[in-house]
């Protein structure tokens, strides 16, 4: 179980540091999975990654302080409206549409309310 843990945390870092190059693709919830997985993993892989230049870059302020700089909340809302919005538009299912439309709204919601937003200087 260990080994899937790596090999998942392995590619999920690999998927957010692409992330960080391109615009398409959302970093922190990559970066998020891997870090669970190499805590799963082992303390080593763990204790390496949160000494990374991403992780402190991407995440420490959030996992620290759940707080976020409204660059990276703007990047992550962006890019995830963006395929809700292809989503929404792709389906014909009325329920699929509401349940899409809930979780926009409620993405929203959630990163103006529950996460805080801070300055550049601060992360």
């Amino acid at each position: 179980m260990r080994l899937l843990y790596m090999a998942a945390g392995l590619l999920s870092f690999a998927l957010g540091a692409i992330g960080v190059i391109l615009p398409v693709l959302p970093t922190t919830p990559f970066l998020l999975l891997a870090a669970f997985c190499f805590g799963k993993s082992s303390k080593r892989l763990h204790d390496w990654f949160i000494g990374t230049k991403i992780y402190k870059k991407h995440l420490e302020s959030f996992v620290k302080e759940r707080a976020m700089t409204f660059e990276t909340k703007a990047k992550i809302l962006g890019t995830a409206s963006t395929m809700l919005i292809i989503a929404f538009l792709m389906v014909d299912v009325i329920y699929a549409r509401i349940f899409i439309g809930i979780v926009f709204v409620y993405k929203y919601y959630y990163f103006a309310t529950r996460i805080k937003t801070i300055k550049k200087e601060e992360a």
